[in-house]
């Protein structure tokens, strides 16, 4: 196995990987539903400002949804904080969504569920929540002309428009009442993005969730189910259990993610992941234990991983799509370490090293020869020979 020089606490020092893990191999259909939020991969050749525009090489992420689909994973498509807000506008987003969905009609049992927000609606003092539920209206429909099932995203422009609860309630009262499908809400917490502080009118967390529970047992039959990305799983398994039946709960915890889809006596959240983008192998090999009712196999597989998402999602976590990105160049998905918005700058490189680490530790280096490779790359951009 190669060994390279890696910086550290203590200063620079070797490490030598270790070999890759083989995982068990998944066959869909499994007793949790996965799907995971795939990035996407950056044009670095396209005359562009990289800060300002978002240029895709929409032959490699296409393929990588691919790769996922592969594994037995489903995609939520175009609604990860680095596409969303931070990367892509709605126009490439719905061009994305677009090109997914053609491309999930070629494989057999894909899944694929696709954001549908308010990004186009940039937050003011003028913005009513008349304009935010048009906005929200323009997305759906879009989407669902398409063909495409709905993931609700959480909105900038309500967050700001709303003046408590009762906005929040009339806003998705009026969309899930014309929805074609049950849909999937998301509760994106202010740790992933700061300006949905007070999301579902309330800054507390608890209370904030007496709203939200409110919005889903009153509209029951057009929600799938609720993720709630909030890195607490206290507060998760607290709102999974008042649920109404026959609603799921999608983790979003990037931190408590195995022990959440384990469940306990009373239930278990299927997932929504970030993190499911990187480490998919072991997700899908996770999974095929679980179906085999090998809950300790279960577990000795994504255990390693955790460690690894932690560091990803590390604070500030809204820069977390930047570790994504880096495993995916590692693991030979794509050619280049560059990203829409510029967003490869926003991690250090102490924290690629200990990133490279961890997903060695996980056994997620699939060719450690390429991943030792490319990491003397970026570490001699930092001046380490």
């Amino acid at each position: 196995m190669p060994t390279i020089t890696l910086p550290g606490a203590d200063g620079l020092a070797p490490f030598t990987l270790s070999p890759p893990r083989d995982f068990p191999k998944a066959t869909p259909p499994f007793p949790r539903i996965a799907l995971a939020a795939a990035h996407v991969v950056a044009d670095p050749l396209a005359e562009q400002d990289p800060w300002l525009d978002a240029k895709v090489d929409w032959d490699r992420t296409i393929a990588y949804r691919r790769h996922l689909w592969s594994l037995g994973l489903g995609v939520a498509e175009a609604m990860d904080t680095a596409q969303r807000g931070m990367g892509l506008d709605w126009a490439a987003a719905l061009d994305l969504i677009r090109r997914s969905l053609d491309a999930m009609r070629d494989v057999p049992g894909a899944v694929m569920a696709s954001g549908a927000g308010t990004d186009h609606l940039a937050p003011g003092p003028d913005i009513t929540i008349d304009d935010v539920i048009r906005a929200y209206e323009e997305q759906c429909e879009a989407i669902e002309k398409l063909g495409g099932r709905l993931i609700l995203m959480a909105s900038r422009a309500l967050a700001k428009a709303a003046r408590g609860p009762a906005d929040y309630e009339r806003v998705y009262a009026r969309i899930l009442s014309q929805v074609k499908e049950p849909v999937i809400i998301h509760w994106l917490g202010e740790m992933f993005d700061p300006a949905l502080d007070g999301y579902w009118g309330h800054a507390e967390h608890y209370t904030a969730m007496e709203t939200a529970l409110s919005v889903i047992q009153a509209n029951a039959a057009k929600v799938d189910g609720v993720k709630i990305s909030l890195l607490d799983k206290e507060k998760e398994v607290v709102m999974r259990r008042r649920l109404p039946s026959g609603v799921r709960m999608y983790t979003g915890d990037d931190f408590n993610y195995p022990e959440l889809i384990a469940g306990d006596a009373d239930g278990h959240s299927d997932a929504l992941l970030g993190i499911f983008d990187p480490i998919a192998p072991a997700v899908g090999g996770a999974l095929a234990r679980l179906s085999q009712g090998d809950l300790p196999g279960f577990h000795a597989i994504l255990a390693p991983t955790v460690p690894l998402s932690r560091h990803v999602f590390r604070a500030p976590t809204r820069f977390y799509k930047t570790g994504v990105v880096f495993l995916a160049w590692l693991n030979g998905h794509q050619d280049h370490f560059a990203m829409v918005g510029g967003q490869q700058s926003a991690r250090s490189i102490g924290h690629f090293a200990e990133l490279f680490r961890l997903a060695d530790a996980a056994g997620l280096l699939r060719d450690p020869d390429l991943a030792a490779a490319r990491m003397k790359t970026l570490l001699a951009l930092h001046g380490i020979a």
